[in-house]
C-alpha cells in the first residue's frame, strides 16, 4: 500500500511538473560580478555558436527605431507584443531581414514593403520581401508575437511565492536576452531610438527608458496604457520595462528628475538605498565634465534580481537586497552599487563597447568611477582601500590566467564579465590617471565621451583620444596591460650602506615571460622616510633586473615602494620587524600600514600581536583596523584572541563586524556563554547574524536555546533566521531536524528565496543518518512544485544529500528535463549521490553519535545544576 501511495504521489507531481516546467525562467543564475564579495563570472552570458574568435556581426541594415507594444499576462506569465522595427538597408539592396528571436510564436508580419514570406525557428525570424529594398530607403516591419519567456522577461507573482502586493514583471537584455521576448538585432554594435507601450491592470505602474508621453486607462480594455519614448539611440540590450505595484520616491539633482521605485513591502526602508543618489549625480557631472546625457534617472528594485544591478538607459534595475534597515549602521550601504550603475549612464550607455571583448570600456570605467566617488564621499584613503581590496583579493590571485582584458576567444559572452573587465579594468584607469595627472586624465575622459557620444566603440577609440589629448604614446602601456595578460611579479631588496650613506635597491621581475605575459615597463617609485623628512626617487623599470643606489643624509626608518599605490603588481619586499612596526605607526600612509600588516601577520610574536592590537584599537582608518583584526585571526594565538575579545565594542560597526567574524575563527568552548550573551546584547542584526553563524561549531545547551529562539525570530529579511539555519547546518545536529522542519512548514513565507533553499539543504544534511526520513523526503518533494528555480534546485540537491532512494523516480524526471538546465544538473548530481558506492553510516554508529550528543547535553546540564547548587550553598554561608 505504501508503494502504491508513493507511486500515486509521484504521478500527480509529474503531471503538475509537465504543466509548468516549460514556463520557468532560467533566471537565478551565477551572479554578475558587482564588486561585492562574489567574483563569479557568467551572469549575463549566452552560449555562442561555433568556435574560434568572436567578432561583432555584420550589419546589413541600420536599425533606426524599435517600438514595442507589450501586454504582460501576470496570471499565465506570458507576453503578447507587437514589435515594429524601422530600418534602412546598408551597402546592398535587402532581400530578406533576419532577426534574433528565441522561441517566439509569430502571429503575423506586415511591413512598408511587400512581404513574400516569413519563417521562424527556435533562434530567429526571417522576413523575405517581394522586391529588394533599395539601399538608404527607409522601411519598417511590424511583427505580432507571443510567448512564455524562459529568459529576458520575468514575473514575480503570488503563485511564485511572492507577496500579492508586490506583484511585478521586468526585463533584462544584457548580454543577449532581449531576443527571448521580442525579435531584434541583438548585439551592441547596433543602436536605435526606442519606444515602449505597456498595457497592465489599472492599479499598476510602468517604468521604461526615456520620457513618459502618456499614462491613461483604455476604456475598452480597462487596462492602464503607459507610453514611453527614448529619443536618443542606444543599444538593444539597454531596453527595459518594469511594471507592477510600485511605490515611488522622488528627488532632483539640479534639473535631472530622480525616481526610486520599490515594492510596497520595502517602502519604509527605501530611502536608505536612495540617500546618496543626488550627491553621486552631482559628483559625476563635475568629475566627468559631461552633463548627464538623458532626461531622467530612475532606479527600480526587483525581487530576486539576477545580479546587483543593471544599467538600462535612464532606468537602472536593482536587487531588492539594496534596501536595508538603519539598524545595520554603516555595515550595509547602497552607495557603491548606486554609483556603479549611475556611472554606466555615461560609460556603457552613452558610449558603449562595440562587442564583449571590449567590455572593460563599460565595466572598468563604472568600477573606477565608483572608487572615485568613494574618495569624494569618505576621503582618498577610502578610495585606495577599495583599490587595495580589488588588487589583493580579486586580481593578484589570478596567477594562472593567460587571458588579456581585450580577449575574443570566449565561448560564452558571460566569460567576459569577470575580474578582467571590472577591477583590472578599473586599475588600468587608475594607473592612467597617475601617469597623466588628474586634470589631464579628466580632459582625456571628457574628450573620449564627447567624441564618441551615442556610439559603440572599441578600445582603440580610448587610446587614440588619450594620445591625441596628451601628446604622448601609450602603445606600450595598452599592449602590456590591456592586450596581454596578467601583471608583474616584483621582488625588491633593500640594504643600507652606512659608510657611503647609500640605499642599495634591487628590483627583479619574476613572472614567467611568454607570448601571453610580457616583461613590463613601469615607473618604480621609492620613498625613504627618516627622522628629518622623506626623500622620493622614481626610476624606470623596463628590464628583468635593476640595481640602484640612492644617496641619503640619514638611514631611513622606513623604505616604501610605490607609495602612491599606482602600480598593479604582486610585490615581495621583505623588511625587518622594526621597519614594519614603524611603518604601521605612520598615520599619513594608509596603504603603507596595510602593507606592514601583510608581513607582520606572518611573524606571530607577542610584540607583533601588541602592535596589531594597538592598530585595531587606535588606527585612524577603519580599513586598517579591519585588516589588523584579520591578521590577529591568522596569528591565532591566545593573546591574539584576547586582543580581539577586547575590541568587540568598536564604535565603527564595520570594524565591530570584522572583529566578530575574526573571533568566529577561534574555537573557545569556555567562552560560549559569553558569545551567546554577545548575540543577545548586540543591536545590529548584521553583527548578530555573524556571531550566530560562528556558533555552529559548538554543541551546547545555551546555543541550542538560542537557535531554537532564532528559528522563531523576526528580523529584517529574517537575517537572524537564516543565520540560525547556517549554524544548524554547521553543527550537523540531527536533534534540530524536528524544529527546522516545523519552521519550514509553518514559516515558509518568512524565508527569502535563497534562505529557503539553504534551509532545505540543511534539513537534508542533518537528517541523512536517520533511520526514517520519509517526513523529510515528503517535505522536500513538496518544494519541487515551487515556481522559483532556486527553491526547486535546492530541493533537488537536498534529496541527494538526504540519501532516500525512494526519491529516485522524481529525480530522474528532472534529470531528463530539457527546459531547465540547472534543475537538470542538480537532479543528475542528486542521483549520483544516491547511487554512489559510499557506505551508509551503520545504524550502530548513528546511535553512538546520538548517545554521545545526549551525554554531552546531560553533562552540561549536570555542570550547570552543580554550579547553581554551589551558589545556593555559598549564599547560605
Amino acid at each position: 500500500m505504501t508503494h502504491r501511495l508513493i507511486a500515486l504521489g509521484v504521478f500527480s507531481f509529474l503531471a503538475f511538473f509537465s504543466l509548468f516546467s516549460t514556463a520557468v525562467a532560467e533566471e537565478y543564475r551565477v551572479c554578475r560580478y558587482c564588486g561585492e564579495s562574489h567574483d563569479a563570472a557568467g551572469m549575463f552570458g549566452v552560449d555562442l555558436e561555433g568556435d574560434g574568435r568572436r567578432y561583432a556581426p555584420i550589419r546589413h541594415v541600420d536599425v533606426l527605431h524599435i517600438k514595442l507594444d507589450v501586454t504582460p499576462d501576470f496570471t499565465n506569465r506570458t507576453v503578447a507584443c507587437v514589435t515594429t522595427i524601422k530600418f534602412v538597408p546598408l551597402r546592398e539592396p535587402l532581400r530578406e531581414l533576419r532577426l534574433d528571436a528565441i522561441d517566439l510564436t509569430i502571429d503575423g508580419v506586415r511591413g512598408s514593403a511587400e512581404i513574400s514570406d516569413f519563417s521562424s525557428t527556435k533562434k530567429d525570424v526571417t522576413i523575405a520581401f517581394s522586391e529588394p529594398i533599395p539601399v538608404g530607403e527607409e522601411a519598417f516591419v511590424e511583427i505580432t508575437h507571443h510567448n512564455q519567456p524562459t529568459g529576458g522577461f520575468y514575473f514575480r507573482t503570488p503563485e511564485m511565492g511572492y507577496p500579492a502586493d508586490d506583484i511585478h514583471c521586468w526585463t533584462q537584455g544584457e548580454s543577449h536576452f532581449a531576443r527571448q521576448w521580442f525579435p531584434c538585432f541583438d548585439y551592441p554594435n547596433e543602436r536605435s531610438t526606442t519606444e515602449v507601450i505597456c498595457r497592465v491592470p489599472e492599479a499598476m505602474s510602468v517604468v521604461s527608458n526615456g520620457k513618459m508621453l502618456s499614462n491613461e486607462v483604455d476604456p475598452k480594455s480597462g487596462l492602464r496604457v503607459v507610453h514611453w519614448l527614448h529619443d536618443k539611440p542606444h543599444v538593444n540590450y539597454l531596453i527595459c520595462l518594469v511594471a507592477g505595484n510600485l511605490e515611488k520616491l522622488e528627488k532632483m539633482a539640479g534639473d535631472v528628475p530622480l525616481g526610486f521605485y520599490t515594492q510596497p513591502s520595502w517602502k519604509e526602508h527605501a530611502e536608505n538605498a536612495f540617500s546618496d543618489t543626488v550627491d553621486i549625480m552631482n559628483f559625476f557631472q563635475e568629475e566627468i565634465g559631461v552633463a548627464y546625457p538623458w532626461p531622467k534617472y530612475d532606479q527600480v528594485t526587483i525581487a530576486d534580481f539576477l545580479a546587483g544591478g543593471m544599467e538600462n538607459t535612464t532606468i537602472t534595475t536593482l536587487t531588492d537586497r539594496t534596501i536595508y534597515s538603519s539598524e545595520t549602521e554603516n555595515v550595509k550601504t547602497s552607495h557603491s552599487l548606486d554609483a556603479h550603475e549611475l556611472a554606466h549612464q555615461w560609460f556603457g550607455d552613452y558610449v558603449t563597447c562595440v562587442d564583449w571583448s571590449h567590455l572593460w570600456l563599460n565595466e572598468g570605467f563604472a568600477t573606477y568611477y565608483t572608487h572615485l566617488y568613494e574618495g569624494h564621499k569618505s576621503g582618498r584613503d577610502a578610495m585606495l582601500y577599495r583599490l587595495y581590496g580589488d588588487a589583493n583579493r580579486r586580481i593578484l590571485t589570478q596567477t594562472k590566467d593567460t587571458r588579456p582584458i581585450v580577449w575574443n576567444e570566449y565561448k560564452n559572452s558571460g566569460q567576459q564579465f569577470d575580474y578582467r573587465a571590472y577591477p583590472k579594468g578599473s586599475w588600468v584607469l587608475h594607473m592612467l590617471r597617475d601617469r597623466l595627472g588628474e586634470d589631464l586624465f579628466r580632459e582625456c575622459v571628457k574628450t573620449y565621451l564627447e567624441r564618441n557620444a551615442l556610439k559603440s566603440v572599441a578600445t582603440p577609440a580610448l587610446q587614440s583620444t588619450i594620445e591625441e589629448v596628451s601628446g604622448r604614446s601609450f602603445d606600450q602601456f595598452f599592449d602590456q596591460w590591456v592586450y596581454h595578460a596578467r601583471f608583474p611579479d616584483i621582488k625588491i631588496s633593500y640594504r643600507w650602506l652606512p659608510n657611503e650613506k647609500l640605499a642599495h635597491l634591487t628590483l627583479e621581475q619574476t613572472q614567467e615571460v611568454n607570448d601571453d605575459v610580457l616583461l613590463y615597463a613601469f615607473p618604480a617609485t621609492f620613498r625613504f622616510d627618516g627622522k628629518n623628512g622623506s626623500v622620493t626617487k622614481t626610476f624606470t623599470a623596463d628590464g628583468k633586473k635593476h640595481e640602484w643606489f640612492v644617496p641619503l643624509d640619514e638611514k631611513p626608518e622606513v623604505v616604501r615602494f610605490d607609495p602612491n599605490f599606482a602600480l598593479l603588481a604582486r610585490v615581495t619586499f621583505d623588511k625587518p620587524n622594526e621597519m614594519l612596526l614603524a611603518q604601521l605607526k605612520n598615520q599619513d600612509d594608509m596603504v603603507g600600514r596595510l602593507r606592514a600588516i601583510e608581513q607582520l601577520e606572518k611573524k606571530k610574536s607577542d610584540a607583533v600581536v601588541a602592535a596589531l592590537a594597538d592598530a585595531l584599537q587606535n588606527d585612524s582608518f577603519y580599513g586598517v583596523r579591519i585588516e589588523a583584526a584579520d591578521a590577529l585571526k591568522k596569528i591565532h594565538s591566545d593573546k591574539a584572541f584576547d586582543a580581539l575579545l577586547a575590541s568587540t565594542e568598536q564604535s565603527d560597526a564595520r570594524v565591530r563586524l570584522d572583529v566578530i567574524k575574526a573571533l568566529g575563527g577561534f574555537y573557545r568552548p569556555k567562552k560560549v556563554n559569553d558569545f551567546v550573551e554577545m548575540v543577545r546584547s548586540e543591536a545590529n542584526p548584521a553583527i548578530q547574524s555573524a556571531m550566530v553563524r560562528s556558533l555552529g561549531k559548538y554543541h551546547d545547551q545555551e546555543v541550542d536555546r538560542l537557535l531554537q529562539e532564532l528559528l522563531k525570530s523576526e528580523s529584517f529579511r529574517n537575517e537572524l533566521l537564516n543565520a540560525a539555519v547556517a549554524a544548524i547546518n554547521a553543527r550537523r545536529d540531527s536533534d534540530m531536524a524536528g524544529a527546522l522542519m516545523a519552521t519550514i512548514e509553518s514559516r515558509r513565507d518568512a524565508f527569502t528565496t535563497s534562505g529557503l533553499a539553504s534551509a532545505l539543504s540543511t534539513l537534508a544534511r542533518i537528517s541523512e543518518n536517520e533511520d526514517d526520513t520519509s517526513a523529510q523526503r515528503k517535505l522536500l518533494l513538496d518544494q519541487l512544485s515551487d515556481l522559483r528555480s532556486p527553491v526547486r534546485e535546492g530541493a533537488l540537491r537536498a534529496l541527494g544529500l538526504l540519501g532516500d532512494a525512494e526519491a529516485l523516480a522524481v529525480l530522474e524526471t528532472f534529470a531528463e528535463s530539457a527546459n531547465e538546465k540547472n534543475a537538470e544538473e542538480a537532479a543528475k548530481k542528486a542521483i549520483e549521490e544516491l547511487r554512489s558506492d559510499k557506505p551508509a553510516a551503520p545504524r550502530e554508529l548513528t546511535e553512538l553519535r546520538k548517545l554521545i550528543d545526549d551525554l554531552k547535553k546531560r553533562n552540561n546540564q549536570l555542570t550547570e545544576d552543580l554550579e547553581t547548587l554551589k551558589k545556593k550553598v555559598e549564599a547560605k554561608d
